[in-house]
């Protein structure tokens, strides 16, 4: 692998399914990786076989169904677990058991009940055996965010040895600020023995608002995965989300970073996904939200219209969506009036423009949005005619 490229690993169907509410069946779920394998994910997290005797099923399906991306089983780690995994996944084109442990004190300590010898010694037993069915097995070490640095590397180290090919670092519960994790991160690059042989992965939380925050400081760090979900979504306050890491990584071309994704097809596998899922996104979400590319301060839409990068840092066709919004409210200003009255018809001279903006603001004060159909009739009010050459 490429050193600058960052792999996204999708657990949109695994982490992202826990949301309350948000359960799919097979179908579902198949329709949904289909598109992932798509838009380009280099791995798709499938499911939790042994959870269920239907998420079962349908990592199965998946694992059928796949033909580019690998597919993945999660696995906590103990033998029946990973038995199950292994069963799971014998269809897919490329397999990987994702198995691991908490590595906190808090873990071990009220988790477990144990002792950090004896989490290093399950680990390793874990990954040797996932290894005997697969050759790709990943190893997560859960709440490595409040793990001591030095123990992780010790349990990391180990876990190398034991044939790992791919190292989880969560931040379970979101807790770190990005300069920790980046160098948690550093950290690990630089004291693991054999961490060079295998890929460093993040898997962030979003429960302070920095799961993006925290990624892209991993990445920018050494490690070259990235766990996330559509749309963010995820357990509590959710999971890195898929389309910010993602145009973080084109938008910023000095960090040297790129992935697979066909960034074309972002919005349109959020609409999937929402949809699915029934968990509508807020409109002001990042990237894919229905307000991301729409303006209604009059400033704004002037600068807009003038030149679109005056106040978009994205093409709204980079990411599937077909334009700009020029929403009109009572914020609006005479550009964005006479653009959209021009986007229905109507070629306003200046002085038309000038007598009509201010019936324009009373009407707009009284509604929070004013729509093509208002100003078709504000237009007939002031006995205004669709230009001749309006198509």
């Amino acid at each position: 692998m490429s050193k600058n490229k960052v792999q996204i690993f999708d657990t949109t169907l695994r982490d992202g399914e826990q949301v309350p509410g948000c359960k799919l069946n097979t179908q579902q779920k198949l329709i949904i990786a289909e598109r992932l394998d798509i838009l380009g994910v280099d791995v798709i997290e499938a499911g939790f076989p042994i959870s269920s005797p239907g998420d079962f099923t349908s990592v199965e399906a998946i694992a059928k169904l796949v033909k580019n991306a690998t597919v993945c089983g999660l696995t906590r780690a103990n033998q029946k677990d990973i038995e199950v995994a292994a069963d799971a996944l014998k269809y897919a084109k490329k397999p990987r058991i994702h198995t691991g442990i908490g590595t906190s004190d808090s873990h071990i300590l009220y988790k477990f009940n144990s002792t950090q010898d004896k989490i290093i010694e399950r680990a390793i037993q874990a990954v040797a055996y996932a290894k005997t069915f697969v050759e790709d097995v990943e190893f997560y070490a859960e709440d490595a965010g409040r793990t001591d640095n030095v123990y992780l590397a010790r349990v990391l180290e180990q876990v190398i040895k034991a044939g790992a090919t791919v190292l989880n670092i969560p931040d379970t519960t979101g807790y770190c600020l990005p300069d920790e994790y980046g160098a948690k991160i550093k950290f690990l690059k630089e004291n693991v023995k054999g961490i060079d042989n295998v890929i460093l992965s993040c898997h962030c939380h979003n429960d302070l608002g920095l799961a993006t925050a925290n990624a892209i400081a991993g990445v920018q760090n050494g490690a070259r995965q990235i766990e996330c979900t559509i749309n963010g979504i995820g357990e509590r306050a959710g999971n890195t989300a898929l389309e910010e890491v993602v145009m973080i990584l084109k938008q910023h071309p000095y960090l040297n970073l790129d992935t697979n994704i066909n960034t074309k097809l972002l919005y349109s596998t959020s609409q999937l996904v929402q949809q699915s899922m029934g968990m509508v996104v807020q409109p002001n979400k990042a990237i894919i939200g229905e307000n991301a590319f729409a303006h209604s301060s009059g400033i704004h839409q002037d600068g807009v219209i003038k030149n679109r990068e005056t106040y978009e840092i994205i093409d709204p066709a980079d990411v599937g969506v077909t334009e700009s919004s020029i929403v009109l409210t009572a914020r609006s200003g005479r550009a964005a009036l006479a653009y959209r009255a021009k986007n229905v018809g109507y070629e306003l001279t200046k002085i038309q423009l000038d007598d009509i903006y201010p019936q324009f603001l009373k009407f707009a004060d009284h509604h929070k949005e004013v729509n093509d159909e208002d100003i078709h009739h504000l237009m007939e009010l002031n006995h205004i005619s669709k230009s001749k050459i309006a198509v």
